[in-house]
């Protein structure tokens, strides 16, 4: 495969010398199975799981390769199809891998989905992608199938055997063939698709194509300063059911040939996952602003165990990246994207300076501006929002079943992120804050609209409202506006109750925080809740 992300290697050292050696080649022909899997020693350790007392478990990428091969004529035999969709719910483990592997074999579409989700978040989900079987865990399993209920999806659930109809995985796998032929696909074919919240309507699924992989390899080689080295070994805090967990972590460094830890817990505990990144010898990692904070708050110290720290998804500051080089011993590299163009702007400190408090540049094979509202570039130091030039290797194919959405998102010839910023004479880019609603909180991005229309399906609330407010360690929180319905009275016990109905409908992070009851919420003349005013009342109280 051609592989144009390397050829810069030991030629090229500065910022501009690596933009202008850089061109994209992407081949026709394209499978992220393959590049991930086939392309490599079978014999390689691909994931390295940890178990009790302290054992490590090494996965091959021969085994894995076995294992996706079977379960690909196992989905074959419950007939799952090319292009069909496959709903995966599960945590970091090794058959959430091979799942994922599977399916881009078969030329199916991957939709995952985080093991924090509700019944509601899951509901729609199964509804609009129109999934024909669903991959997930016993402890999963009741809520899967209620919020799948009427979809007519199979469930495979990948621990022990389940009561029927739904599938056992290891029974499936074992009895299935390894011998495999797969489904040709190209660069465009469709391949993962991942839901992202926007500020109107439900979350929507950008669905992208298997060159996706490609389009990551600029940021993530240079925000992990020339990925790979000898004895690299990655792991993320975050959730491979999301864009950057996924395609940040598990793929590109399997696409790299280097292992990754499969590991994750309930709840991030900054102390085990120090030592967690010591015992498995990790050395490479992706954590978002929110880990790092809680472990420097936690008197973290690993100084030598890592060699690259990536984060995204706020500004860390200046005070913060002095103390990842004192405690992790690295300079963080901040990276900017998002789930419909991810991997965009960033650092990477080894090839050129970080300017604390900036997004970074744009990697080398993406052209990135700050435009105005008619598409133009603006001059250096003026505001704009930031727009990634189409087409894209990394920009997504368009929204599922949403052609007006994906029109607006990509007119002018530009993906459109709904973020502001000032892009200076450097080229690096400031961060100066969104054009629409989106909350981004501890590394996770929410529409307010979703958590609003949750907050009224309670039985107590009338009307709702959601914004999201500043909160020192994870960016921002969930605010929420409760009008009450008559006769009800506030209290501590119905705010914790309200918060209850949206951790478990929705998801946990997106509970709000911060509750105020109130007497009336702003309205427009259309109904529509003016956010903007909640927001202008509250920078009046920070």
């Amino acid at each position: 495969m051609p592989d144009s992300h390397l050829a810069e290697r030991g030629v090229a050292t500065t910022y501009e010398a690596r933009r202008a050696a850089f061109s994209w080649e992407i081949p026709r022909d394209l499978n992220i199975a393959a590049a991930c899997v086939d392309a490599h020693d079978p014999r390689h350790p691909a994931l390295l799981v940890p178990g009790p007392n302290g054992s490590l478990q090494t996965i091959s990428f021969g085994d894995v390769a076995v294992l996706s091969n079977r379960f690909v004529n196992a989905l074959r035999g419950l007939g799952v199809r090319p292009g069909d969709r496959v709903g995966i719910v599960l945590a970091q483990r090794l058959e959430t891998a091979v799942s994922h592997v599977a399916v881009y074999r078969l030329g199916a579409v991957a939709v995952p989905m985080s093991v924090l989700f509700g019944f509601d978040a899951l509901a729609h989900r199964f509804r609009d992608s129109g999934v024909r079987l669903i991959v997930t865990d016993a402890e999963r399993l009741e809520r899967v199938a209620t919020a799948a209920a009427g979809t007519g999806a199979t469930i495979v659930v990948v621990d022990g055997e389940p009561p029927l109809p739904h599938r056992g995985f290891a029974s499936l796998v074992k009895d299935a063939s390894a011998v495999l032929t797969p489904v040709p696909t190209t660069a465009e074919t469709p391949a993962l698709l991942i839901y992202t919240s926007g500020t109107t309507g439900p979350p929507k699924g950008a669905l992208h194509a298997h060159r996706v992989l490609l389009g990551h390899q600029p940021g993530f080689r240079l925000s992990h300063d020339d990925f790979p080295q000898p004895g690299d070994v990655f792991w993320t805090v975050a959730d491979w059911a999301w864009i950057g967990g996924l395609m940040n972590g598990l793929l590109s460094s399997w696409y790299h040939g280097r292992p990754v830890v499969a590991a994750s817990r309930a709840g991030f505990d900054p102390e085990w996952a120090a030592h967690l990144i010591v015992a498995c010898g990790v050395r490479n990692t992706f954590a978002p602003p929110t880990a790092l904070k809680l472990m420097r708050n936690a008197g973290v110290r690993i100084p030598g165990a890592l060699r690259t720290v990536m984060s995204g998804g706020e500004s860390l500051g200046a005070d913060m990246l002095e103390w990842g080089r004192e405690a992790l011993g690295v300079t963080v590299n901040e990276i900017y994207g998002q789930t419909e163009a991810n991997y965009v702007i960033g650092n990477s400190q080894a090839c050129w300076p970080v300017r604390p408090g900036s997004m970074g540049r744009a990697y080398p094979g993406h052209t990135v501006a700050v435009i105005d509202e008619q598409g133009t570039p603006v001059p250096g130091g003026e505001l704009g929002e930031i727009a990634v030039a189409l087409p894209d290797p990394v920009s997504f194919l368009r929204y599922w079943g949403a052609e007006e959405a994906t029109e607006e998102k990509t007119r002018g010839g530009w993906l459109r992120t709904g973020d502001r910023a000032r892009l200076d004479d450097g080229g690096y880019f400031w961060f100066e804050g969104r054009t629409d609603d989106v909350i981004s909180s501890g590394g996770y991005r929410m529409g307010p609209d979703e958590i609003e229309q949750c907050l009224m399906r309670h039985p107590a609330v009338a009307l709702a409202a959601a914004i999201g407010v500043p909160d020192e360690t994870r960016g921002e929180i969930v605010k929420a506006f409760l009008l009450l319905a008559d006769g009800v009275e506030p209290s501590p016990e119905l705010e914790a109750d309200v918060r209850a109905h949206v951790r478990t409908q929705l998801a946990a992070y997106e509970a709000p925080r911060e509750i105020d009851f109130v007497d009336e919420i702003p309205l427009t003349v259309t109904g529509k809740v003016k956010r903007s005013e909640l927001r202008h009342r509250e920078r009046s109280r920070w």
